[in-house]
């Protein structure tokens, strides 16, 4: 150890030191912490030991049993709207290709080659038969194709993922063709939104998330909705410290407070009822607000407000947190979607997003209005991003306290109990009552 001879505290070796000690706890303590902790009622909920963003045994442990065996989202239809569309992802440490088949079903593939485990797309490979990037905006990850082809040895397979050729391996005894294909994992197609689950028991989506928020979230019609915009983010953090900064507005008091707060303050923001699946908030927006957005409107730098939405839709924003990182953030005119890929115990990679009906695309205002909702997200989520980078700094922190929180953190309190259900191989409300609403509500505002 390196003598500090100065007399004031060696900060880097005291950093280094409780940052080696987050690693030493046992994966059983912590699980064990997590449950005492969501076990405690709303009034007296505190926040989650440091070790549970931190420690890289318990991010194994989660990988393995939460993360692989729960859905996943990946993507939205919009994104996939043709044959042969597809979208690669490195998605818990699994490459993948989420891809619009040639008979309209959407798959989940392994990218890795039956025969030598090459990955088929790896970054920075040209291909031939493949679209670039540019035909798709740009981006790094997407394209269209006939067919895919493995570099290593011209290996080929069909959209579905079967084995279309293989050169030379005709002297090969007792080779299966038929049997040789790229893995297929669990898909299913949910309002619009593409889901994949590694594990392959996870129970339906509609199961999970149920009629009640089909038909909530069904008043956006995201199937009929279009990615308008995409920005990608390197995240310094665990994943779970952007789940809980997104599914909480208390800290619109202090992050937002000169962004989301005027619009949607953060004590009139309230939390349903416990569900099995997922989270459900409602963020009503300040009358003096509903009235700058009309007026936006009408100059044409806001989208029309979506009519099959009830009053109280257009008149609010609202979160839709599906267990365990789908984050939906809907507006009276506009639709907002997070996917976040965990990566390690303090890195995340975030794809941020915004929907919009797709009869807005033929609006002559379109470009205006599209400018609009895109600096506005990307504004708040700058202010968030600091945050989120923050916290996980805090965690690693010898000053790191427990805290209390606030009745606002409701579904911070929500997903404790989601993680500790999962600890124990069930889900939310299956072994303990619901928790009631914030106002004593019963499901979504009546129309």
């Amino acid at each position: 150890m390196k003598l500090n001879l100065s007399g004031a505290p060696n900060v880097s070796n005291d950093y280094a030191l409780f940052r080696s000690r987050r690693q030493q706890t046992p994966v059983e303590d912590i699980i064990e912490d997590i449950q005492q902790t969501a076990a405690l009622p709303l009034p007296q909920s505190r926040t989650l030991p440091a070790e549970v963003y931190t420690n890289r045994a318990f991010y194994e442990w989660e990988m393995e049993n939460v993360l692989r065996k729960d859905w996943m989202c990946v993507a939205h239809i919009s994104q996939l709207p043709q044959a042969g569309d597809f979208l690669n992802l490195d998605l818990l440490d699994e490459p993948v290709i989420v891809v619009h088949g040639k008979d309209g079903v959407v798959r989940t593939l392994s990218r890795v080659c039956p025969h030598r485990a090459m990955d088929i797309m790896p970054p920075g490979f040209e291909i031939p038969g493949h679209s670039t990037a540019e035909a798709r905006g740009g981006s790094p990850y997407a394209g269209n194709t006939r067919i895919f082809m493995c570099p290593y040895h011209a290996w080929t397979f069909e959209l579905d993922g079967k084995l279309k050729g293989c050169p030379e391996m005709h002297e090969a005894e007792c080779f299966d063709r038929a049997a040789t294909s790229l893995k297929t994992f669990k898909t299913e197609v949910w309002n619009g939104f593409v889901f994949v689950n590694f594990d392959g028991e996870a129970p339906s989506l509609a199961s999970l998330y149920g009629e009640e928020m089909k038909a909530d979230l069904g008043q956006w019609n995201p199937e009929e909705m279009q990615v308008i915009y995409e920005q990608a983010w390197d995240c310094e953090f665990n994943w779970k410290v952007l789940v809980e900064n997104f599914s909480e507005c208390y800290h619109h008091i202090g992050t937002h407070s000169k962004t989301l707060q005027p619009l949607m303050p953060a004590k009139e923001c309230w939390t349903e009822q416990e569900r099995t699946g997922y989270i459900r908030e409602h963020l009503p927006l300040k009358t003096s607000a509903v009235a700058d957005l009309q007026k936006a409107i009408e100059a044409g730098v806001e989208f029309p407000v979506i009519e099959s939405l009830d009053t109280h839709k257009q008149t609010e924003w609202g979160l839709f947190i599906g267990f365990p990182n789908f984050l939906l953030f809907p507006g009276p005119n506009q639709l907002v979607w997070y996917r976040i890929d965990p990566l390690t115990p303090d890195r995340s990679r975030l794809l941020t997003t915004v929907l919009a009906p797709k009869s807005s695309l033929a609006l002559p205002q379109f470009e205006a209005c599209k400018q609009t909702a895109s600096s506005a997200m990307v504004e708040f989520h700058k202010e968030d991003m600091d945050t989120c980078v923050a916290v996980q700094r805090g965690f690693y922190a010898s000053g790191y306290q427990r805290g209390r929180m606030s009745h606002l953190e409701m579904p911070i309190w929500l997903f404790q109990r989601y993680l500790a259900a999962r600890s124990k191989g069930t889900w939310p409300t299956q072994e303990l009552p619901a928790a009631p609403s914030q106002n004593g509500r019963v499901g979504p505002i009546p129309v």
